[in-house]
């Protein structure tokens, strides 16, 4: 892998290491690209696991000054790994047009079910929040505002069958990227977990097979990320074994969400 695009720093108050860290560390590894993610503030609410709104300004300034000094031999890419709530559409755009991010990577952790609670998904009680899960994350990319869909199958870390809800929501999701070209990333996260028991046998959390083999039958293009909440993880073992088992599915990997 010569590229990454989901990429934590210890800004977001749940990884280890500076962007300087993280820039060395992919040119040890000999990438070409290297995509910043960090978690997404917002500015009126935080709803945690990510960096403070204040933060912002010095996560941005920090890679522009690491572009300029690693020019020519690395490419870095300013974005955010952020949820997706319409009401915050316009500030969105701010990022993207105002703060002049490069990208934006939907990553649905908390979302708004339909009586108007926040949920997190990985907590889900029964799959019955999949379906809302599956609903947010459409919303998100029917705005055209993000790049890539960061782990999608992320609801199949709960301890929960793989049942006809579980099913459903994979089909709204792999349905609506196909509609709307959307690159869905194939996480290395998953696999760093490690295995565990689960009602359909022993697996990691995600990538879950059922919903790539879902992926692969639309064609659809998939990135390999990975989620790296360290510096030593930008392209470690969870990595190549992730491409490796993409590549066993036959999924179509690409380099660059651009």
């Amino acid at each position: 892998m010569k590229s990454n695009f989901h990429t934590h720093t210890r800004r977001c108050l749940h990884a280890y290491g500076s962007e300087r860290d993280y820039v060395l560390k992919a040119a040890e590894e000999d990438l070409s690209i290297l995509g910043f993610s960090d978690h997404g503030p917002f500015p009126d609410h935080d709803f945690g696991y990510r960096m403070p709104y204040e933060e912002l300004e010095h996560y941005l300034q920090s890679i522009d000054k690491l572009s300029e000094e690693f020019k020519g031999n690395l490419q870095l890419y300013k974005g955010l790994e952020i949820e997706y709530h319409q009401r915050y559409d316009d500030y969105y755009r701010f990022l993207l047009q105002e703060r002049h991010l490069d990208y934006l990577a939907l990553g649905e952790h908390f979302y708004y079910d339909p009586a108007g609670n926040l949920q997190n998904i990985v907590f889900a009680s029964s799959t019955e929040a999949y379906l809302e899960y599956a609903d947010n994350v459409c919303r998100g990319i029917e705005t055209g505002l993000f790049r890539f869909v960061a782990h999608p199958d992320l609801y199949c870390i709960n301890v929960l069958p793989w049942d006809d809800r579980a099913q459903e929501a994979c089909q709204r999701i792999v349905s609506c990227a196909a509609k709307h070209d959307m690159i869905l990333e194939f996480n290395a996260n998953g696999f760093r977990r490690g295995k565990r028991p689960y009602p359909d046998g022993l697996r990691v959390p995600y990538p879950h097979p059922a919903f790539w083999e879902k992926v692969r039958e639309q064609h659809l293009r998939v990135i390999i990320g990975s989620d790296c909440h360290a510096p030593e993880q930008v392209a470690d073992e969870s990595v190549r074994y992730a491409a490796e088992q993409a590549k066993r599915l036959g999924l179509d990997v690409v380099d660059t969400i651009f």
